[in-house]
């Protein structure tokens, strides 16, 4: 018997970006604008949603009714598409995981050193 050809899930590399970071966004309408929060990270997808930015109108019924009522929300943008905030030199940044004394793991911004 021949080995089934099922695609193998692909492994999704680590995000970086935490829930509550402030991250630049690198590409698309809201490019270049100041700081913005991010709302969750969606790991599995290699996607974050970020407060303001890619919002789209939403159409939800309300209790009961056949009413509907449009609401604005975020939708996810790819993880690719921002980079985290250094406050120090006021520009983005990459980070990397450095390994204290204590033995725990932090996150330091490249561009400053500084932790984040």
């Amino acid at each position: 018997m021949a080995h089934s050809k099922k695609a193998a899930a692909p492994r999704s590399k680590p995000m970086g970006i935490r829930a509550g970071d402030q991250v630049v966004v690198l590409s698309g309408s809201a490019k270049g604008a100041e700081p913005r929060k991010v709302i969750s990270t969606l790991p599995r997808e290699g996607k974050v949603l970020v407060e303001g930015v890619n919002v789209m109108k939403d159409r939800q019924r309300k209790d009961g009714q056949n009413a509907q009522e449009v609401v604005e929300k975020p939708f996810p943008i790819h993880r690719s598409k921002v980079a985290l905030f250094d406050a120090k030199s006021k520009k983005p940044t990459r980070i990397k995981n450095v390994v204290g004394a204590d033995g725990k793991r932090t996150r330091v911004s490249v561009r400053s050193g500084e932790t984040i």
